[in-house]
């Protein structure tokens, strides 16, 4: 690879206009390509194969009409009175009129909702009004035939004893005389009548008892349908004091799966409404926009980096080289990657973390070899054999470096989430472009540029860099002791809140307080209650279906069941399925849709036993806060896979680099703990709210469910990259014939400039992003400029220090069995650099040996016995004929590739 490399920059000096004009063309066929194939950037997070999505699967299978994602509006008039007549028609035109657009079902009118429920529990009141009227008029009714009754068995007596008297006359005698013959009929008559009266009270009755079972039964409704009202009188459309509304559009698919454009349209459509005296705010999961790459803080971190580079080099040509190719190498990438968003689904977050990984990297990479360069022309060396060499040897350093942060990102393919595998890949290419750039276009620039890379007193000076002073003595071991366990004791304390850190993804609340987003949010939490902001939709999976007169007993059983869980603030049955063996039902959390309550709340209703007299109901739970909990315990359930996976893979590639056990165990410890406290920073600033003011955190929150796994691959990789150019000139130092304590003050010596440079282009690039105005974009600055700073200056330059001398020359053992086995990585090319030591005489170049240690501080062009880290006098960097513990050479100055 060093020797391809080093062919590379060579043919990249001589031909410096082709390579430029071709990435020149690259850009522009990406930009072309972009052009014509870019799709939408979705602002909306899923995973499929949740509990969230096989309930909306459920419910677009069996119940169309419930199946679809809500948004909501809010409408608040803005001197806080109520609305008035004029107003409330307004924003029910204005809702109207959003039926229109693509992928929109429907939408409510929280004014006419409210007054439907308001006209159904003043029906419920009238309604038991005229029961009580009913039953008084039954009792009245009774009453009077109680009293009929009366008079007729009277009636039934008097006959019965005219009877008596008649036959007690003498019935014989009296038979054959005509008046005997008429009183009979008179009694007859008489008796006829009665038997009609009590056949009409006999009816009466019978319509008495009829009209008590009707107002049984419409009783029996209507006090089912007071039970429903009873269990929803928590949710309300219009607050109480009629100065705020909600809106409520319905969409055709998963709020997530809503085309961005639609969203982007109401989201104007309310920008641009001109109701007088009402303001409209959309809510976060119709707002929540697309983050613009590159923002007033991005561009400040990046002229910090500039001011870094200035700083370093001393030379406006060469502090904008790396900043040339950063951005070069950025715009193909991200132009490249999102030329395929019409075909894959790209969340906001992608591009903008592809960004900031290719400026940061895309600095550093053209750093170190525009650094190696500048310090080998400092010593005579023709510039195209420098530009060549610094690409075989600082180039193929880049080359395994940045493969480590490509292999992590791809790693994250492994947990199985589509959107978290594409980040990584985005990521990753956008490593790659910037290892290209750095070792081809930077090159051609070098060649371009020529000596005019160094400041005039530098040109003066070739050949003649002067005696520069290295490391002789070892630090003390009290000193190492004292440094390792405070530097542990600090990181450990500023790790402790990670052990109660909580996942999520952003709320409105997240958002900035003048947002749209934000002020509806605010407003359903004051107006309405916090659970209004992410109700949640509970699906009852009937044991069988039931007949439409069952359909509301049905409703108020498991209704009455989900209320008696304890954080259920209020009930509302949507509805049944048109075969009636779905009920629907949206069921408002007293907490907010990032609360643990409402966490809890999924959890026990996806757990809860309901049964009705068919047998045991099934529940489901949706919703936007259901699927974002789904989300981050999906995340948090493959976290420690990943892990797992990445500190494995440091271990292989730090024993195939190093040579040694324990030099690659102390390198992951201290990764781990970079992490830990990262993690920790994250979560007292962005979930306790500590310093907020200072990071613009007006509403603390659970951290972004998929930031750890994140910032784990690409810490992992900036990390390996510190450790490989700090540690790798403590092993050549060893290797030439230094003790192990001596060689690690010399490997920190010749390293700490250029990983210092390094690291702080690099705080200063993901910092930028922390004022982004997206809340997504914020905590993955923060968190990986923070991983940063504590990788690069407590572990790397602290810790690891402290480690290896206490280690001794036990650092660099490895059984011999391993030895041999083990391939020789040659990541610095001192094969190369042997088989090419410069264009001129030794002494002229800084070759010669009787000059002793006068190369530069952080990298010399050759070493002194013609090797570098694998000298062929010392057999490869893992064995040195010279005794570990030796004294110093003093004429072999470490060297360092970067």
């Amino acid at each position: 690879m060093a020797g391809l490399l080093y062919r590379l920059g060579r043919f990249a000096a001589r031909r410096h206009w082709l390579v430029i004009i071709t990435w020149i063309v690259l850009m522009g066929i990406a930009g072309l390509t972009y052009s014509l194939f870019a799709g939408t950037i979705s602002s909306s997070i899923t995973i499929p194969n949740t509990k969230t999505s096989q309930v909306q699967d459920q419910l677009a299978d069996k119940f169309p009409s419930a199946n679809g994602g809500n948004g909501t509006l809010v409408f608040e008039t803005t001197d806080g009175k109520a609305f008035t007549d004029e107003q409330k028609a307004d924003v029910g035109s204005f809702l109207k009129g959003l039926e229109d657009l693509d992928g929109v079902k429907g939408v409510r009118d929280g004014f006419t909702v409210q007054q439907q429920l308001d006209e159904q529990r003043q029906k419920i009141t009238d309604g038991r009004q005229q029961i009580t009227d009913g039953r008084a008029q039954i009792t009245q009714q009774t009453a009077q035939l109680d009293a009929g009754k009366q008079q007729l068995q009277q009636a039934q007596q008097q006959l019965d004893q005219q009877k008596a008297q008649a036959q007690s006359a003498g019935a014989a005698a009296a038979a054959g005389s005509a008046a005997g013959a008429a009183a009979q009929a008179q009694l007859e008559q008489a008796q006829a009548q009665i038997d009609a009266q009590q056949q009409q009270i006999t009816s009466g009755e019978q319509q008495i008892q009829a009209a008590e079972q009707k107002l049984d039964a419409s009783e029996q409704q209507l006090e089912q349908g007071s039970d429903l009202l009873d269990l929803s009188k928590g949710i309300r459309f219009v607050s109480s004091n009629d100065s705020a509304a909600i809106g409520t559009v319905q969409f055709t698919t998963s709020t997530y799966e809503v085309p961005q454009a639609t969203k982007q349209a109401i989201s104007d459509r309310a920008d641009d409404a001109k109701i007088d005296g009402v303001a409209v705010y959309v809510s976060n999961d119709i707002a929540q926009g697309v983050p613009s790459i590159l923002g007033p803080g991005e561009i400040i971190g990046v002229v910090i980096a500039a001011l870094v580079l200035l700083l370093m080099l001393r030379t406006v040509i060469g502090a904008a080289i790396p900043l040339v190719s950063a951005v070069l190498g950025v715009g193909v990438a991200t132009l490249a990657s999102l030329s395929f968003s019409s075909l894959v689904e790209f969340i906001s977050v992608t591009p903008v973390l592809g960004v900031m990984l290719g400026l940061a990297v895309g600095i550093d990479y053209s750093l170190f070899i525009l650094n190696r360069h500048r310090t080998q022309l400092k010593t005579g060396m023709g510039v195209h054999e420098s530009i060549g060499l610094a690409n075989g040897t600082s180039g193929n350093a880049v080359v395994f470096a940045g493969t480590t942060v490509i292999v992590a990102l791809l790693a994250l393919n492994i947990t199985g989430i589509p959107f978290l595998g594409l980040m990584g890949t985005v990521g990753a290419v956008a490593v790659l472009f910037a290892i290209l750039i750095a070792t081809s276009f930077t090159p051609a620039l070098l060649s371009l540029i020529g000596m005019r890379i160094l400041r005039r007193k530098e040109r003066d000076q070739i050949g003649s860099t002067g005696a520069i002073r290295v490391p002789n003595k070892p630090m003390s071991t009290w000193r190492a002791v004292v440094t390792l366990v405070a530097g542990v004791a600090v990181l450990g304390t500023i790790a402790l809140p990670a052990t109660q850190m909580r996942l999520g993804l952003p709320t409105g609340a997240s958002e900035s307080v003048e947002s749209s987003q934000y002020k509806a949010y605010k407003a359903l939490d004051d107006e309405f209650g916090a659970g209004q902001n992410g109700p949640l939709l509970v699906v009852a999976d009937l044991p069988k279906a039931i007949s439409k007169d069952d359909v509301t007993a049905t409703e108020v059983t498991i209704g009455q069941a989900l209320a008696k869980n304890d954080d259920v603030e209020a009930v509302l049955p949507i509805g049944a399925s048109k075969a009636r063996d779905i009920i629907a039902f949206q069921v408002k959390p007293s907490g907010g849709p990032d609360s643990v309550s409402t966490e809890d709340l999924v959890k026990d209703l996806r757990q809860q036993t309901v049964r009705t007299d068919d047998g045991r109901v099934t529940l489901g739970v949706a919703g936007n806060a259901s699927a974002n909990i789904d989300v981050s315990e999906k995340l948090a359930n493959v976290l420690p896979l990943y892990l797992v996976v990445v500190v494995g893979l440091s271990l292989l590639i730090l024993i195939l680099v190093f040579r040694s056990f324990l030099v690659p165990i102390t390198a992951t410890a201290g990764f781990i703990l970079s992490v830990l406290a990262s993690f920790g920073g994250l979560t007292a600033i962005y979930q306790f709210g500590w310093l907020g003011s200072v990071f613009g955190v007006h509403d603390p929150a659970p951290i972004l469910s998929f930031l750890p796994i994140i910032e784990i691959g690409i810490l992992f990789g900036l990390a390996m990259d510190y450790q490989l150019f700090l540690v790798s000139g403590m092993r050549e130092a060893y290797a030439h014939g230094a003790s192990a304590k001596v060689a690690v003050q010399r490997g920190l010596h010749a390293g700490r400039a250029v990983v210092t440079a390094a690291a702080i282009i690099m705080i200063s690039v993901f910092a930028g992003f922390i004022f982004s105005d997206s809340s997504t974009i914020k905590p993955i600055g923060f968190g990986l400029a923070f991983g940063v700073l504590i990788d690069a200056f407590v572990v790397r330059m602290l810790l690891i220090p402290a480690v290896m001398h206490l280690l001794g020359k036990s650092a660099w053992w490895i059984p011999k069995w391993l030895d041999r086995i083990l391939p020789d990585v040659d990541v610095e090319g001192a094969k190369l650099e042997r088989s090419h030591p410069g264009d001129g005489s030794g002494a002229q170049h800084g070759t010669d040996d009787q000059h002793g240690p006068r190369h530069g501080a952080h990298a010399a062009p050759v070493a002194p016995d013609g090797g570098g880290m694998h000298a062929e006098g010392h057999h490869g960097s893992h064995a040195a004929d010279v005794a570990p513990d030796a004294g110093p050479h003093e004429g072999h100055t470490p060297t360092h590739r970067a």
